[in-house]
């Protein structure tokens, strides 16, 4: 099995988690709604491969979307390209040696790379959920 540690990549970013994997899921999924943002859905990666008689540590990946953010993306024409953007996405794991970890993609940088709007509005996003973070992770 290989154990080294992935190489960073600046346009998605990896924290711990202060807390054990269910709870930081509970969690989260508390402080999104609790700042206006929906959850449109939460996958369970372990239980699906489960299903398909693979075996995985416990992954979740929590879809969200802040409707107010969205239709700035969605009501132009030229900006829908960006739809594959959306929702957002947060992935909490947990790791071989028994760490819970936190990841997202840097929508911030990739979003610096397109400008205008998009810059704009993913920027906006993107500091509303490292606010979030900012309490559950190891700095």
């Amino acid at each position: 099995m290989d154990t080294s540690k992935p190489i960073a990549h600046p346009f998605f970013i990896e924290n711990e988690s202060l807390y054990g994997f269910e709870h930081t899921v509970e969690l989260l999924s508390a402080k999104i709604t609790e700042i206006g943002w929906k959850i449109s859905m939460t996958h369970d990666l372990q239980e699906t491969l489960r299903k398909n008689g693979k075996d995985v540590l416990p992954v979740k990946v929590i879809e969200l979307c802040k409707p107010d953010y969205s239709v700035q993306l969605l009501k132009e024409d030229s900006e829908r390209i960006y739809s594959s953007l959306m929702p957002c996405r947060i992935s909490v794991y947990t790791t071989t040696d028994g760490k819970t970890h936190i990841s997202r993609m840097n929508s911030q940088l990739l979003a610096s790379q397109i400008g205008g709007v998009v810059e704009k509005v993913m920027g906006t996003a993107f500091a509303d959920i490292e606010n979030i973070l900012k309490t559950m992770i190891r700095k």
